[in-house]
């Protein structure tokens, strides 16, 4: 074999996920190649030209956290960014950015051919090289070899992929790229099982077609906050997106093309993702809705292109055309090409260890869509973990493994292993238990120590996270030190409509009061001093997390007791080789299912679906004995 063929890792894949992972190991000191058929394409967005969201933000900001790249490429090539759910609690605003398309993918590819021990090869996966149950290498699709301690597969929607506009079906994992064949099979011959899914993309529009006075505009935040802890503004224009709304006679021209859509006429097999339903799906399940909400995003700053969020379809062209027309704003509107559905191939993911390792082959890690996921963040988180992995396995060190508890990261695989998923997979903060302390604006704090111990955060990152903690317990420092007198407490109280205060309180305790913010205090003469207080004034993320701990103290404090039990039951370990058909007391169906999952400790065998508590109970009296 040529030894300049040789690599620690091999990641397939240049998308999100393979991003993440091949940046990640060539950090982390090992010799690193991206495998893509187009370098081109490195970084490409197949639908929405758009970071973050509900839950997908907090997936971004700890992914920045942990020393990987999406959050910094998105504030690079952010063209509207806006921090949604503002109106709710603290544990679901979520930070999102609509990007320009082209600049977003030629920012990511800019950075992966920077990248020292990084290579970019164009060529396709045409076979692995296993010996003794472990990855020695690949074939390429030029018949070449390259050896490789680990294998990165990131092949997101391309496995034996099927495109469907109406009648029509034509191979491809995306417009105008090829679909990858053979290479299911060859991972069944491995003893991995697959499985189908499905998922689709809008028609796109003419910029200059659209009526955007029958529309309502959606401004961006005033102060754009960035998704990456590393910048301190944004400085890019900021452009507005639009909002529409589909009509009755929208849904009845879309009904009238239900008998050649392939979603219903039973040639898509594969099952789509619930939470982003196709335009055709919507209008048959919520049959009593007048109207369904569409977004018409511009892709970027010098692109006549227009993303129709909320309309993703398979239905057919000529359907797809009349139907657009009758939505407000889109009577003339020219379409640049039709939706479509993807159906691809994916390997469930209780195949996987938490490191995302195949329990089946050594050294071969999947992440992304072929684990089942939807969305370009669950994918990054993933290709981050899966990379971090793969390098410390060459290094021979021990894995990292995040909990639940940590990190909506390890929320996402601990439900991937444990639960599996029947439809792509896509992250939403009710998934979880303790998601007022996974908030998106204390990541940092929750996950930069992690990424600084494995190269990925350098010290000037981790000192501005010091000096910004530093400052937090500063603030609260002053707050319990200091008392506000009734006078001054009643100025506030009056401005704010509330109750008249009687005796002089602690301003600590003052804060907790839901209609004074720190701000309110900051005002206050023996703030205006106080150099702790003056140091807080330019940061607004540390001022954010002073009221938000403040305000949650209990809740925060109910939840630590809660990750205290959580991490009691994870303590008690399973060994590797427990037999769990010798548990002849729980069912059938609870043995079959932990066979399958073959959970590492007490926690997680608990939270396998249909698993219940007497099983639990069952296999801790045996492990006991």
């Amino acid at each position: 074999m040529n030894a300049e063929r040789r690599f620690d890792i091999v990641v397939v894949g240049g998308g999100h996920a393979g991003i993440e992972a091949s940046l990640a190991a060539a950090r982390m000191g090992c010799t690193t190649a991206l495998l893509t058929m187009d370098a081109r394409a490195i970084g490409r967005m197949s639908c929405n030209p758009a970071i973050g969201g509900t839950a997908k933000g907090h997936l971004v900001r700890e992914i920045d956290a942990l020393g990987g790249e999406m959050a910094k490429i998105a504030d690079a090539t952010g063209i509207h960014f806006k921090m949604l759910n503002r109106s709710k609690g603290p544990a679901v605003w979520s930070p999102r950015c609509q990007n320009d398309r082209e600049w977003y993918s030629r920012e990511a590819r800019k950075r992966v051919e920077s990248q020292t021990d990084l290579q970019v090869i164009e060529e396709g996966l045409a076979d692995l090289e296993i010996q003794d149950g472990s990855v020695k290498g690949i074939v390429t699709t030029e018949g070449e070899s390259v050896g490789c301690i680990c294998l990165v597969l990131c092949t997101g929607t391309f496995l034996n992929a099927l495109m469907h506009t109406g009648e029509y079906s034509i191979p491809g994992g995306r417009y105008n790229e090829a679909s990858s064949t053979g290479l299911t099979e060859r991972f069944a011959e491995l003893g991995l099982t697959t499985g189908r899914l499905k998922t689709g993309t809008p028609p796109r529009l003419a910029f200059s077609s659209i009526d955007f006075e029958e529309t309502e505009t959606q401004e961006p935040d005033q102060h754009p906050r960035p998704l990456s802890y590393q910048n301190r503004r944004i400085t890019n224009p900021q452009i507005p997106m639009y909002l529409t709304h589909t009509t009755n006679e929208t849904h009845e021209l879309l009904r009238k093309g239900f008998d050649r859509s392939p979603l219903f006429t039973g040639r898509i097999k594969g099952v789509g993702p619930r939470y982003c339903p196709s335009i055709e799906d919507k209008i048959n399940r919520f049959a009593d809705k007048s109207r369904h909400q569409i977004f018409l995003e511009p892709e970027g700053y010098n692109t006549e292109v227009v993303y129709v969020n909320g309309f993703s379809t398979s239905l057919p062209e000529d359907i797809q055309r009349a139907a657009m027309a009758t939505i407000p704003g889109l009577s003339r509107a020219r379409m640049l090409r039709p939706g479509y559905a993807v159906e691809y191939d994916f390997f469930p993911p209780h195949q996987l260890e938490h490191t995302l390792e195949t329990k089946t082959v050594k050294g071969l890690f999947f992440a992304g869509q072929v684990n089942g996921t939807s969305g370009y963040e669950e994918a990054a988180g993933q290709g981050l973990v899966a990379g971090i992995n793969a390098a410390l396995r060459v290094s021979g060190e021990s894995p990292f493994i995040l909990k639940r508890s940590d990190a909506y990261i390890g929320v996402m695989i601990d439900d991937l292993i444990n639960k599996g998923t029947d439809e792509p997979y896509r992250i939403f903060t009710s998934r979880a238990e303790y998601r007022l302390k996974l908030r998106q604006d204390n990541a940092d704090s929750r996950l930069m120590r992690l990424g600084h111990h494995y190269g990925l955060v350098s010290k000037s990152v981790m000192e501005r996270l010091w000096e910004k903690e530093g400052r937090i317990a500063g603030a609260k420092d002053f707050l319990r030190e200091n008392r506000l007198s009734p006078l001054e407490a009643n100025i506030l109280m009056e401005k704010k409509s509330g109750r008249p205060v009687r005796e002089s309180e602690e301003l600590y305790r003052f804060l907790k009061r839901p209609e004074i913010n720190l701000e309110d205090l900051s005002e206050l003469p023996s703030a205006r001093l106080d150099e702790r207080m003056i140091a807080l004034r330019e940061d607004a993320e540390a001022r954010e997390r002073v009221n938000i701990e403040v305000k949650y103290e209990g809740y925060l404090k109910r939840q630590d007791d809660q990750i205290r039990h959580f991490e009691k039951n994870e303590s008690i370990q399973i060994p590797d080789d427990f037999d769990f058909s010798s548990l002849r007391s729980i069912s059938n169906e609870g043995r079959e299912k932990l066979e399958k999952v073959r959970p590492r400790s007490i926690g997680q065998a608990s939270r396998i679906s249909g698993i219940t508590v007497a099983d639990v109970s069952i296999l801790m009296i045996n492990l006991l004995r």
